[in-house]
């Protein structure tokens, strides 16, 4: 095949992860991981990106059903759901642990009572299972523990595997899973080597890009098919932060913990996609049951002509559709 120029790479990205909407469950197999967020803006990072990928599918369904789905959630890349066959790959995480009494501090910097931190350090490392929430109370039951599925090279190159086809193309290869295997950090440095030489590649302006084995980022199949959409922050296609800013020429940063004198573009703004260009941005809020909608533009205006603000309202109605306005 010939070798892949930039533009080459954006549109394999894109293509590749926007996949024609299936199931709930095929959607998240096909994903590897959807990373979770408990902020509503307007619904769940974890709804947003299932959005464009389940078909006819609403804000809250993986909450409501969770506990009937062959996943769980636990800390991967970051922390949200993962198929059950990856989750046996990542347990026991056989790693020291200490929980302090009375308050303790939570990940946002606040306090928590020392449950809260006990149950997450059980969780975290396997003994626990997160079965439902009820409201934004977690549910623990016990979990099983048994030995790793396969070898820890194996499972490490599997792991590693499962990144890659979620985030591909890729620049500069690092496997993140720092979170997720803990135990096999002495592991880390080998399987990257592994990574980077089973994994097809391109040099591109001084970068080095990876993308899955048997597949062809120059391929004409990766067409843009002309749709505006509105993405989550952590949503695959932007969630690498130096190939977003290599794509599209402007850095996006997630501003929800930013103080609201230092934001740029908003507590939870949602890149716009339309076409194979990241061209602005959209905070979208429901108020009475309707959407209010701000849109920014990296060019200070938006493009000329019918088609984009056709394509834009397309997306405006199957976001009041997916939130049930």
């Amino acid at each position: 095949m010939r070798p892949p120029a930039l533009a080459d790479l954006r549109r394999h990205a894109i293509a590749r992860s926007l996949f024609a909407p299936t199931t709930l469950p095929q959607a998240i197999a096909r994903l590897g991981f959807v990373q979770a967020d408990p902020i509503r803006a307007p619904a769940r990072a974890q709804d947003q990106t299932l959005r464009h990928r389940v078909r006819d599918d609403r804000a809250g369904e993986l909450e409501r059903r969770c506990a009937r789905l062959a996943i769980e959630e636990d800390f991967f890349v970051n922390h949200g759901f993962v198929p059950r066959a990856t989750h046996a790959l990542m347990h026991p995480r056989e790693v020291d642990a200490h929980f302090a009494h009375g308050k303790a501090k939570n990940w946002f910097g606040g306090g928590s009572n020392a449950s809260t931190p006990v149950l997450d350090g059980m969780h975290y490392r396997g003994l626990l299972r997160i079965a439902r929430r009820e409201g934004r109370v977690r549910v623990y039951p016990a979990r099983d523990v048994h030995g790793p599925t396969t070898e820890p090279v194996g499972c490490f190159d599997a792991l590693a595997d499962i990144v890659v086809a979620k985030y591909a193309p890729l620049s500069e290869l690092v496997l993140r899973l720092r979170l997720a295997v803990p135990q096999w950090g002495d592991q880390r440095a080998a399987a990257l080597q592994r990574a980077k030489a089973r994994l097809p590649w391109a040099r591109i302006d001084g970068v080095t890009w990876y993308w899955a084995a048997g597949e062809n980022p120059a391929s004409h199949r990766h067409a843009e098919d002309g749709q505006v959409r509105l993405l989550a922050p952590f949503d695959p296609v932007v969630w690498d932060r130096r190939r977003f800013e290599a794509f599209w020429g402007w850095a996006c940063r997630f501003e929800a913990y930013t103080p609201p004198a230092q934001r740029v573009r908003g507590c939870y703004a949602l890149p716009l996609l339309w076409r194979d260009q990241v061209i602005g941005w959209a905070n979208v809020e429901a108020r009475d049951r309707t959407l209010a909608t701000e849109v920014g533009f990296v060019a200070g205006k938006p493009p000329r002509g019918p088609a984009f603000r056709r394509a834009l309202d397309d997306e405006l109605e199957r976001m009041q559709r997916f939130l049930a306005l």
